[in-house]
């Protein structure tokens, strides 16, 4: 059955726009919430908008350059920075996901958006199980990738590699991406990298009812060659009510072309496109 799903779904690419064609209007910019300048894009039109929230130590062009364009041709896309990424600045405070999911909700209401629909990668896949958890008025759909709530949850190692971390250790294209948006500003990288080290090493498991009170349908997504556990994944799927799981090949984000994963198909990056579409529709 997997093997037909690839197949059904990459025979149908051709009916998407071609990869990095952008969208042809964006607005956006900075919008006061919780103490911080939040930074975000609105790209595309449609009724109830879809908000991107990007991985740890990542941009919006980072974790979805590839996939956006594809997603805008269809709904209004609202891609967001969370505290201290990209071109968002920071607070006196620990970055935390109940934080970050306060942050997208007050962004919300900002924007005068009363339902939407999340997407989620990494870090930002848990974040978007939080604006469920914490703002669930807000939520109509979520689609979380590569999302942890466990530390078990993560591969085996995953935690030991924060204690003592340095910012050389950090992927240089997440760097480059950082100070291609800041105008080469390396005190607000290192801020960056500071915050997420400290998110991850304090990071504690999540309750179980919190999820299994999740009433939006959620799709769940994460790779055989992950950083998430596919267990984890499957694990989630039977917690939260209305969710579906799904195991795609591949590396951290390489499906839809996050930037660490420079070799990504092509059609694969489309055909997720119009798998998301899928969900999202129906």
């Amino acid at each position: 059955m997997k093997n037909q799903l690839f197949t059904c779904l990459l025979s149908l690419f051709a009916a998407l726009p071609a990869i990095g064609q952008q969208p042809k209007s964006s607005a956006g910019g900075h919008a006061p919430v919780n103490g911080i300048q939040m930074y975000y894009e609105i790209h595309g039109t449609g009724n109830i908008p879809l908000v991107l929230i990007h991985g740890g130590g990542s941009t919006i062009e980072t974790s979805f350059s590839k996939l956006l364009p594809l997603l805008a041709k269809h709904y209004k896309v609202i891609a967001v920075e969370l505290q201290a990424h990209g071109r968002t600045s920071d607070r006196n405070k620990p970055e935390s996901f109940t934080q970050d999911a306060d942050d997208v909700a007050g962004l919300l209401k900002y924007l005068q958006v009363s339902k939407a629909n999340l997407l989620g990668f990494s870090n930002g896949g848990s974040t978007a199980l939080q604006v469920a958890i914490r703002h669930p008025h807000l939520v109509n759909k979520i689609i979380a990738i590569s999302a942890a709530t466990k530390r078990g949850g993560l591969i085996d190692g995953f935690f030991k590699g924060f204690e003592g971390a340095k910012l050389s250790s950090m992927p240089k294209p997440l760097q480059d991406g950082y100070l291609k948006v800041n105008k080469g500003n390396k005190k607000g990288l290192q801020t960056m990298f500071n915050r997420d080290v400290e998110r991850m090493k304090n990071f504690h498991d999540w309750p179980d009812d919190d999820l299994r009170h999740i009433k939006a349908p959620t799709l769940l997504i994460s790779t055989d060659r992950d950083v998430i556990k596919p267990e984890h994944t499957l694990e989630l799927a039977s917690l939260i009510p209305h969710a579906h799981a799904m195991i795609l090949p591949g590396v951290h984000g390489e499906f839809f072309g996050e930037i660490c994963s420079p070799h990504a198909d092509t059609k694969m990056i489309e055909a997720t496109g119009l798998m998301l579409q899928s969900f999202i529709d129906k």
